[in-house]
């Protein structure tokens, strides 16, 4: 089990950033697929982007794509998503998740394909 701790949520305006993290720990981190969801309020969690075990594929949904950039450092255990030109439709909890991977190139894109999950981070984009 891979244990994930979300931080870097917050009340931004529309137009503005913020850069999520993502710290793993439990686990030989670069086995696993790293993915990031969103969850708005009474609905299912959504695919917001994913990144393969290296770092060197990228996979958004279209909501995302443009506007948000999903990385790792394997070195330091840690996934992140920078978020630029929010939009108040981008403000719900923001969940990492981690899914064990034999394959290089694979990106996970449905929240069944992911083994563990963070605690959540509150993001918040005011108009």
């Amino acid at each position: 089990q891979v244990q994930l701790v979300e931080s870097g949520g917050g009340l931004v305006q529309a137009g503005g950033s913020l850069r999520l993290s993502c710290a793993a720990s439990g686990r030989i981190f670069s086995n696993y697929v790293m993915g990031w969801f969103r969850q708005y309020p009474g609905k299912e969690r959504e695919f917001v982007a994913g990144i393969t075990r290296g770092g060197g594929i990228a996979n958004y949904a279209e909501s995302s794509k443009g506007r948000f950039t999903i990385s790792r450092d394997n070195a330091k255990n840690t996934v992140y998503l920078q978020m630029n030109n929010l939009k108040p439709e981008d403000t719900a909890v923001y969940y990492c998740a981690a899914g064990i991977t034999y394959y290089a190139n694979t990106v996970y894109e449905k929240a069944d394909e992911y083994d563990d999950w963070g605690q959540g981070t509150q993001v918040t984009v005011s108009s």
